[in-house]
């Protein structure tokens, strides 16, 4: 991790004991955040001074500041629920890409958070990696089972890369907000979106 002069004591004492596990965690990834959300840079040092846990409790729950900073970068989203495997499945991957807060493209924070997330990770490739494997991989597995399971019942090609139709997918929506600089929301946004699912979807399909 990387090297600094702590600046705080032991994790201060809550009644007979030692606050839970988990609250410490809570503590050190709110800390990281909020180090984050102020656009300092995040050091070990810091992160001790704002969370208020010793170095050494710091080093025990994180061996790595990059998979520290990737969890926080996570904080206000979650794993999509798993997608039926019935019905319209063009119109449930739709749903799933674009449909709203919960949909894998969602940013699910602010804005101004969400770009500090993308120049973190694109000036730090072993962080863009952890960030990949310990969360970005895992919200968008359920749609790749749904995309299987439409392989499965003939609905889509039997040849389907489901990862790189995923990843086109995403990508046209990446593109608007990183690239163009719009707002995902605006409605020229969203009809450039559902014209680039249409023409992915087009190769796709049986």
């Amino acid at each position: 991790m990387t090297t600094g002069t702590s600046t705080a004591g032991d994790v201060t004492r809550r009644g007979p004991g030692r606050p839970r596990d988990e609250e410490l965690d809570r503590q050190i990834v709110a800390a990281t955040l909020a180090l984050i959300d102020a656009e300092e840079d995040v050091t070990v040092a810091r992160v001790v001074a704002r969370s208020g846990v010793s170095r050494a409790a710091l080093y025990r729950r994180w061996p790595s500041l990059t998979t520290l900073i990737a969890a926080a970068l996570d904080v206000g989203r979650t794993v999509p629920p798993e997608l039926p495997d019935d019905g319209d499945l063009r119109a449930t991957v739709y749903a799933a890409m674009f449909g709203g807060p919960t949909s894998v493209t969602a940013v699910g924070y602010p804005e101004a958070r969400f770009r500090q997330r993308i120049r973190l990770v694109m000036s730090d490739r072993a962080l863009q990696k952890a960030y990949w494997t310990s969360h970005v991989a895992l919200r968008r597995a359920p749609l790749e089972r749904a995309l299987r399971s439409g392989v499965e019942r003939g609905v889509l090609r039997a040849d389907l890369d489901v990862a790189a139709c995923f990843d086109a997918m995403a990508g046209a929506a990446y593109y608007q907000v990183v690239v163009r600089g719009d707002r995902f929301d605006d409605a020229a946004t969203q009809a450039r979106l559902r014209a680039a699912f249409d023409v992915v979807w087009r190769g796709m399909e049986a």
